[in-house]
């Protein structure tokens, strides 16, 4: 059980960064934070439709992972018997 949870809070601790990553590699779109700070020097980044389409989908999936990693954790810490 000990293996399991050291796995799952090193899936927790990539995908957390990787989450953070694909988030701030997302293009702005406009008057909000992104602006702000600069989001027209990104624009040339995720200028093309499908990468825009491809970030999503690798998000979605990213968290989708970060979420049942959180679930896993949560529900040994749970049952665990110690």
């Amino acid at each position: 059980m000990l293996i399991l949870k050291i796995a799952l809070v090193v899936i927790l601790v990539i995908t957390s960064l990787l989450l953070t990553l694909f988030i701030l590699l997302h293009k702005g779109r406009g008057g909000g934070l992104s602006d702000m700070f600069g989001g027209g020097v990104t624009s040339s980044l995720g200028s093309s439709g499908v990468a825009e389409r491809n970030l999503n989908r690798i998000t979605v999936v990213v968290s989708i992972v970060w979420g049942v990693s959180i679930v896993g954790l949560g529900l040994i810490a749970r049952f665990s018997v110690v």
